[in-house]
């Protein structure tokens, strides 16, 4: 196209040679001629020559040269007549529109943003050489999607005022799939083994979802560098990729792919020693070596190693740490010896933390997450928990915190604070569904940083067959500069247990307003503290437990409370609903006070803990203990029992049904509770990589004892009375809420116990 354009602009100035080429002469006036779109002004703008030059040969190509490379027409010519100098030019046609028909994998916009980074959009000249281009660009936006059959047709419709219109016909075809992935070259483990670290797969009953079946050359390179991660981890030093071949079928629906390898032999770990300045004493480094001698090598305890020392140093000061593991490979043996020589750099303070991004939040809200000080040593374990401070609060989309080096300075970073904030007001109507509650409808107005403040308020309305809630509430998390934080609340809560079958029949309807304060201990540790006066009404009915109606007898159906609610939390999980790793544990009292007619006190302590068994499982265990009773010789209120057996606690049975009965066989709950779980997480087989979806293997045990009663079958605790069930539960974020179902068998049940297999729950149920 350029030697085409060249060609045609050499023809133009020898054309208009003759014109000047007897005499140069001055110019006089200067005529545009054939513009329809663009200003004569622009024209001449561009043109080398003004009024009162002298025209020759030299100036004249100059002309039809600029003019050209505007890129704005099409044709050039200049003439000369009695000193006007008239240009004449053929403008090219301006895109009006741009369709493009066919499309159901993009959206519209998504390819017009595509082609408008070739070059061409609405508005612009046409160039024919990038129709080419766009459809390129269109197809390889196909090709990334696997389809690779797409065929693309162009078309231009002339419109009037020499503008065109464009148009794409797409016919997307089907996705090509992967119908083949072969390993050659393993010996020591299977290709049935090696495969399963790859995403790409064959056509499977998920990848319907997953769309891992379909070929992508940015995934396949993912797979590769998962394979060599396999074979590094398992001491094969020499492992390499040697090639990959990708081929299509004639059809352009299957994709065949197939990697060669060497592995070379495995090695073991003969020595590791450290070198350098290390700083800090050698014994406390060599505690943070998770490679061993003897041990057959692994690439990522090497890595956890380097990363270890190197954040060690980093929580002293120096921000700019290098541990450099350098091997010694002694082939005949088959053993390797690493030297890890610890650069630390100079050490470092902080000089400013800045912060920026937050429009909205007030900078001092920001700055109170900040544990790393200005003027302070650099210590990479504040930064690290600075970061997490600001990600739980769940103003922000995103924070992002940089370190860089104080230009002109050797000793001095600035601790950069970026955030992206998100809308933390929220309106929400919505329903869920409980196997143990049915329909849940729910609403509720909130602003969790009200006006920037970091304050929380929030409305709420929770309508279930079971529990009723009404509630207000207001938090200031930062009361005092310490942190302290001061809250309200007032509420409404309805119970009503006569729609749970095989639960003794009652109602309550509870009115509360409280006042709690929180301290925190340390990064980990909180203690709450809260005073709540109470007023219930209680309704029982003909078919009542006794319990229940001699209570109601005995204190009356109206009844006042004073609550104390004090408790201590420490919480190391890494993350809220998917944990990992990390800890769990409460310690929590509720007490009646003699300010109050119920007098009763309620303790309970749960411990839940994460351990990783690989990348993949997750062992979680948690246990849960509970006991109550009344305080200056009154009983603990029947309505203030603890109850076990549900998705909650032990599922395999119906909610609240486990422990002491009526004569009727209604459950009472007790004053004791005792849930213990063992459940082993994973993701869905299919869908590895899927945040939002997990499963679990799970064994649950529990009941609740007592209280003293003649009509009580399980007065105090003993082991043999703990109903235990297996199964397996899913637990799925999705777009409609949170969704958790579980499919369990009992394995010990007493008599009256009622089983209940499966067991779920939709949205978020109160």
């Amino acid at each position: 196209m350029i030697l085409n354009r060249l060609t045609l602009a050499l023809a133009v100035v020898f054309a208009a040679q003759p014109v000047f080429a007897a005499e140069p002469f001055v110019v006089k006036d200067i005529r545009v001629e054939g513009i329809q779109r663009t200003e004569a002004g622009t024209v001449f703008s561009y043109l080398p020559v003004k009024v009162g030059d002298t025209m020759t040969d030299e100036k004249t190509a100059a002309a039809i040269k600029a003019l050209y490379a505007t890129g704005f027409f099409k044709d050039v010519r200049l003439e000369a007549r009695d000193g006007v100098v008239i240009v004449t030019v053929e403008e090219r046609p301006s895109i009006a529109t741009i369709t493009l028909t066919g499309i159901k994998e993009f959206s519209q916009d998504d390819l017009k943003k595509g082609l408008k980074d070739t070059g061409l959009a609405e508005g612009r000249v046409l160039d024919r050489s990038l129709l080419d281009k766009a459809e390129q660009e269109l197809q390889r936006q196909y090709f990334n999607r696997g389809k690779y059959a797409v065929e693309i047709k162009s078309t231009l419709t002339p419109l009037e005022r020499n503008r065109v219109a464009v148009q794409f016909d797409v016919v997307e075809g089907n996705s090509a799939k992967i119908q083949q992935i072969n390993i050659v070259g393993n010996q020591a483990f299977k290709e049935k083994e090696l495969l399963k670290q790859f995403t790409s797969t064959t056509p499977g009953w998920l990848t319907w979802y997953t769309k891992n079946d379909q070929y992508s050359k940015t995934r396949l390179a993912g797979d590769i560098e998962a394979l060599r991660s396999f074979y590094l981890n398992r001491g094969y030093l020499e492992f390499n990729v040697d090639s990959t071949q990708v081929s299509i079928s004639p059809d352009k629906q299957g994709i065949y792919i197939t990697v060669n390898v060497t592995e070379g032999p495995q090695y073991k770990v003969s020595d590791v020693k450290l070198a350098g300045q290390m700083l800090v004493p050698e014994t406390e480094l060599k505690k943070l070596i998770t490679i061993k001698p003897g041990e057959v090598f692994a690439r990522d305890r090497l890595t956890e190693t380097t990363k270890a020392i190197g954040d060690r140093l980093g929580n002293d000061g120096y921000a700019f740490a290098n541990v450099n593991a350098v091997p010694d490979l002694d082939k005949d043996k088959r053993t390797v010896a690493f030297t890890l020589f610890v650069d630390p750099g100079r050490r470092v303070y902080v000089n400013r933390v800045n912060v920026s991004g937050n429009t909205k939040t007030r900078d001092e809200v920001v700055r109170r997450e900040v544990r790393q000080m200005e003027g302070a040593y650099y210590d990479a374990e504040k930064i690290n928990l600075s970061r997490d401070r600001l990600n739980r609060l769940g103003y922000f989309n995103e924070v992002n915190i940089e370190t860089p080096a104080v230009q002109g300075t050797t000793d001095q970073v600035d601790v950069n604070v970026g955030v992206t904030e998100k809308s933390t007001g929220s309106v929400m109507l919505g329903a869920g569904f409980s196997s143990s509650e049915g329909v849940v409808l729910s609403g509720s107005v909130s602003q969790s940083n009200v006006f920037g403040t970091g304050n929380r308020l929030s409305a709420q309305i929770n309508s279930g067959s079971v529990n009723t809630v009404y509630a207000l509430s207001f938090t200031n998390p930062y009361y005092t500069i310490d942190g302290v934080s001061l809250g309200y609340d007032l509420y409404r809560r309805d119970v009503d247990a006569t729609s749970l079958s095989n639960v003794g029949a009652y109602k309550t309807s509870t009115y509360g307003a409280g006042v709690r304060f929180g301290l925190p201990v340390n990064e980990r540790d909180f203690v709450s503290l809260g005073l709540t006066y109470e007023q219930t009404s209680l309704t029982t009915y003909s078919d009542s437990p006794v319990q229940y109606t001699r209570f109601v007898n005995e204190f009356g159906k109206d009844n006042d409370t004073v609550r104390l609610d004090t408790s201590w939390a420490r919480d190391t999980r890494n993350s809220y609903l998917f944990p990992t790793k990390g800890l769990m544990q409460r310690v929590a009292a509720e007490v009646g006070t003699p300010g109050g007619s119920l007098q009763y006190y309620k303790l309970s302590f749960q411990h839940q803990q994460y351990i990783p068994l690989s990348k993949s499982f997750t062992l979680m265990l948690n246990g849960e203990v509970g006991i109550g009773d009344g305080l200056s010789g009154k009983p603990l209120p029947f309505f203030k029992n603890f109850y076990a057996g549900g998705n909650s606690s032990v599922r395999g049975f119906k909610t609240g049904t486990l422990g002491p009965k009526d004569a009727n066989g209604d459950a009472l709950g007790g004053d004791k509770r005792v849930v213990g779980n063992a459940e082993i997480f994973f993701p869905l087989p299919g869908l590895k990589d899927d945040q939002s979806l997990r499963m679990s293997a799970f064994v649950d045990a529990g009941a609740t004892f007592g209280p003293d009663d003649r009509d009580n079958l399980y007065k105090t605790f003993a082991f043999g009375d703990l109903r235990y069930s297996a199964g397996i539960a899913v637990l799925w974020v999705s777009p409609l809420g949170p969704l958790k179902f579980s499919l369990a068998q009992p394995i010990v049940k007493k008599t009256g116990d009622k089983a209940e297999m499966f067991q779920f729950t939709l949205g978020n149920v109160f």
